[in-house]
């Protein structure tokens, strides 16, 4: 079985290397800065605005592992953009903290940042972790630390009360910002504040940063998701199945597919749950995929959630802004990081030699700060352990287990922790390469990839429909079939209901063929929009209209072409299948192959 290959649109591509791409680091304790300096450097000038390019070389003999240059800039002077670092403001003073591919600094070794400001002025006051920039330590003046993270009391339609322990500093705290979804909303000297104004039934995330009496501002505080009462937006019920979509990351380049076009097809409110895909494993830790799509990219307001446009000053942007978005209309909606996929299935291997630092790496990844409230759990996506996908794998039959069992002692029982699994139930298939049994006893569930069973990587056919829940007469692999795959979980001892069954919103095709039913041959792929031998269902539906049924699934025999495909009236028949054989759920790879008005997601919701 082939998964349907994960990789970005070339139209894509170029859009990946825009300058504030990057992981953001975490804001960490500062390192003395008596052996580090920070020079600034005016690189151009076109009268009423400037670029400048701070430099930051470490003259000592240890590596810096993180960096935080701060200055001040005189009243009308400002920076409008930056890369290579993240610049913010209070006033008229100025941070920027390191990405995380430029913190670390080599002794003798020097990193560079650079911004466009407006206005006339000259950066004066300059510090490097809290020291002089001339790399004279300058005692007692370090930023302050974070406050504690706030709780939440008196919680209204339109107000809440947030409370926190007090930050510490050297010479004493001055006041506290407190954030709103990133942004500040209120300023005061005290430990609480009352935030107003706010909208019934909506989930916020607030933090709180302290500022010092030099104005030098410390690292945020972890952050409390507050829910707000009253309010409508929660979707309609939709009983006790799993009902799960995938949202790819890359959607929003080439396809244009972006989270907004979740609510506008209706097909948020008619789910419980999104997979995030996906997120890299490389190293053996858990990795951002696209830092750009993930938290960078600013969407205008025609594109977002809200309505509201991006700023470039915003501290979370990007798909995870767009998901938080998301939720607060539908509070009832669970997201969960994915991790892997097809392309990236190879970092399985050495995460599977230290499964406790893969999963530490992969909670740190997940409950970062900045967006801590938009994950409600982890999915893994090994493609496929102890056998063949992309790369081969020989982790051993226990590898997958010890994965699992590690992410669910690290995320607890409050978190979601599930992973998509062969669909191969062949004799000595995938599903006898692993210990799933095992696995099953840490997952809340398993999507059982029962697609692309059979595809135009075979070039010359024989045709065979690529979702088959059935076996039927002709099919060319026993065992390739949905209901063999979930017969042979269940003879192992996975339970029925940690079982979901899975559906592709997309066909797979041959041309060359002349046999109207399956089994025909072909001279290679059919065409597709972004893929050869596979194309979108939307497409299909008009360009390659069905022409019959086998196996409990479409297809359809237009010219030379032949296309397999799920349909409404297929989806239905599955879905009535899966609640016959007890399974938790469905879930569907992925959202941006349906119609705009989201006719699949709808077959998928109301037959479950």
């Amino acid at each position: 079985m082939r998964f349907r290959l994960r990789h970005r649109a070339a139209a894509g591509l170029a859009t990946l290397l825009l300058p504030l791409a990057g992981l953001v680091a975490l804001a960490g304790p500062a390192q003395a800065a008596a052996n580090s300096t920070a020079s600034f450097t005016k690189t151009s000038d076109w009268g009423t605005g400037f670029g400048g390019q701070w430099t930051i070389k470490n003259t000592g003999s240890s590596s810096i592992s993180s960096w935080t240059v701060e200055w001040d800039f005189p009243s009308g002077t400002s920076v409008t953009s930056a890369w290579d670092a993240d610049v913010t403001s209070s006033g008229n003073h100025w941070t920027a903290k390191n990405k995380s591919y430029n913190g670390s600094i080599a002794p003798g070794a020097s990193v560079s940042f650079g911004f466009n400001g407006a206005g006339p002025g000259s950066p004066a006051n300059c510090k490097l972790n809290g020291d002089s920039c001339d790399g004279t330590t300058a005692p007692g003046d370090a930023a302050p630390s974070a406050p504690g993270t706030p709780t939440a009391s008196g919680v209204t339609d339109t107000s809440v009360k947030l409370s926190w322990g007090a930050a510490t500093d050297d010479k004493g705290v001055k006041n506290y910002d407190v954030l709103r979804d990133g942004k500040v909303v209120g300023t005061v000297t005290t430990t609480s504040y009352t935030d107003t104004g706010l909208t019934a039934g909506t989930d916020y995330s607030y933090t709180v940063q302290a500022r010092d009496t030099a104005d030098q501002t410390g690292p945020v505080s972890g952050a409390t998701r507050v829910h707000t009462t009253g309010g409508g937006t929660n979707p309609p019920p939709t009983g006790d199945k799993v009902k799960l979509g995938y949202f790819t990351e890359w959607g929003i380049y080439g396809r244009n597919y972006n989270v907004k076009n979740l609510v506008t097809s209706g097909s948020a409110a008619k789910i419980t749950h999104i997979n995030y895909a996906f997120g890299n494993v490389t190293g053996g830790q858990c990795a951002i995929g696209d830092s750009y799509a993930d938290y960078d990219k600013a969407f205008t307001a025609d594109q977002s959630v809200s309505g509201v446009a991006d700023t470039w000053d915003q501290p979370l942007r990007g798909n995870f802004n767009q998901l938080r978005e998301l939720k607060a209309k539908y509070p009832n909606l669970k997201v969960l990081w994915s991790f892997g996929g097809w392309t990236w299935s190879g970092g399985f291997a050495q995460a599977a030699a230290n499964p406790a630092a893969f999963a530490d790496s992969c909670y740190s990844l997940v409950n970062d700060p900045r967006w801590a409230d938009v994950f409600d759990g982890i999915d893994i996506d090994w493609e496929y352990p102890n056998a063949c996908g992309l790369s081969c794998d020989t982790s051993g039959a226990a590898a997958f287990k010890n994965v699992l069992a590690a992410l669910r002692a690290k995320f607890g029982s409050s978190k979601l922790v599930t992973a998509a699994v062969t669909a191969d139930g062949s004799s000595g298939g995938k599903i006898e390469a692993a210990d799933y049994a095992g696995a099953a006893q840490y997952a809340n569930w398993f999507n059982v990839m029962s697609y692309d069973f059979f595809g135009a990587w075979d070039a010359q056919g024989p045709t065979a429909p690529h979702s088959p829940l059935t076996s039927y007469s002709g099919m060319p692999k026993a065992g390739f079939d949905t209901a063999d795959a979930i017969a042979t979980y269940k003879s192992i001892g996975v339970p029925a209901a940690k079982l979901l069954l899975g559906i592709g919103l997309y066909g797979r095709g041959w041309t060359g063929v002349t046999q109207d039913t399956p089994g025909g041959t072909a001279t290679g792929p059919a065409a597709g929009t972004y893929e050869q031998g596979i194309e979108d269902y939307k497409v299909l539906k008009t360009s390659c209209p069905v022409t019959g049924t086998v196996a409990g699934t479409a297809y359809a025999h237009c010219g030379s072409n032949w296309w397999s495909y799920d349909t409404p009236s297929t989806i239905a028949g599955k879905m009535s299948w899966a609640k016959s054989q007890g399974l938790g759920g469905a879930f569907f790879w992925e959202f941006s192959g349906d119609t705009s008005n989201g006719e699949l997601v709808n077959a998928i919701s109301s037959n479950l």
